[in-house]
């Protein structure tokens, strides 16, 4: 039996046979990401997903993430607390008239205030009367119930908080706060019916095992959407001078976190461009979205490159309310 077809009749493979399959010589890049295809297919047919940023707080952060040009260990050019409502309103409208499904709202620093929430809830229950077909996602660290109930009355439709990294490897990224610390979150949104988002970056020194422990866990959270991101490192973090990822190893990668998780939304998020190169269509066999526009401090490509990427697929952009829109 293939590996596709084991994955869509739900198979149980053990953790030593997903790190096998991705390890393993004989099977080639290109024919795993085939099968990544084929159940790509199955759940999501042409369909992409498109989802746009707003970084609606920079800098001012005490945590210490290794990968992290806003940490505390950084000179921040980019510095400044949370804008006010019309600036996140534009972005929604921005969103709106770029077909982007999914608008993400995102805080530097450990968690939001209690005014802090408060201006986001305001904000956000204004988008949704303009905008009410538009996703609203919020990320904005961690957070505690009360807040999340607010959030979920406001109108946010989903809650990003990556794992990052494997909870082997935690330590190694970050020391201010703790992998479990990152879990709760998740459980804290999913208890308030807000979708979950969580992923991961890959490329900061993690092993092999560590990428399908990341993968596994994920489906073990029961993650709505799992945005993968390729390291794009900033010099003076503690992995700026680390360049581990080819194009291959990345498609690898994406294929594997499908397999692992085929129901779900795999998204190609920071540093797809400088890590995938020339590939970056083929990661769209496995993943089924990506972000549009920039990142929070790094640059994105240009946003018809990808417009022009999915029509020359073939794709369809999937909007909010399940009406597919040809390119």
């Amino acid at each position: 039996m293939k590996l596709s077809e084991r994955v869509m009749k739900e198979d149980n493979f053990t953790k030593k046979e997903w790190l096998s399959i991705f390890e393993s010589d004989r099977i080639d890049t290109l024919e795993l990401l085939h099968e990544a295809y084929i159940v790509r297919k199955h759940y999501y047919g042409k369909k992409v997903k498109l989802n746009m940023i707003l970084n609606a707080k920079s800098g001012i952060c005490p945590e210490d993430c290794g990968y992290c040009g806003q940490s505390r260990e950084m000179k921040q050019k980019q510095r400044y607390g949370l804008v006010d409502k019309e600036k996140i309103k534009a972005g929604a409208k921005v969103a709106y008239e770029n077909q982007i499904g999914t608008y993400c709202i995102v805080m530097s620093g450990r968690g939001p205030s209690d005014k802090e929430v408060k201006h986001i809830c305001d904000t956000v229950q204004e988008i949704k009367t303009i905008h009410p077909q538009l996703k609203i996602c919020a990320c904005l660290g961690l957070t505690n119930e009360e807040q999340a109930s607010q959030l979920k009355e406001a109108g946010v439709d989903r809650y990003n908080h990556n794992i990052n990294t494997s909870e082997r490897y935690h330590d190694n990224v970050v020391t201010t706060h703790t992998y479990e610390d990152r879990v709760n979150t998740i459980e804290v949104m999913k208890a308030n019916q807000i979708s979950p988002c969580s992923g991961v970056i890959c490329g900061m020194g993690e092993t092999n095992e560590d990428i399908i422990d990341m993968a596994l866990a994920l489906k073990a959270i029961d993650a709505d959407s799992i945005p993968i991101n390729f390291l794009h490192p900033i010099k003076g973090t503690k992995f700026g001078n680390m360049d581990e990822l080819t194009p291959m190893k990345c498609l690898r990668i994406i294929s594997m976190f499908r397999l692992i998780n085929p129901t779900k939304e795999i998204r190609i998020a920071g540093g797809r461009e400088v890590n995938l190169r020339s590939l970056q269509p083929l990661a769209l066999q496995a993943a089924n979205s990506i972000f549009v526009g920039d990142y929070l401090i790094t640059g994105g490509q240009p946003n018809q490159l990808d417009y022009d990427m999915l029509k020359d697929l073939g794709f369809d952009i999937d909007v909010v309310n399940d009406k597919v829109t040809q390119i």
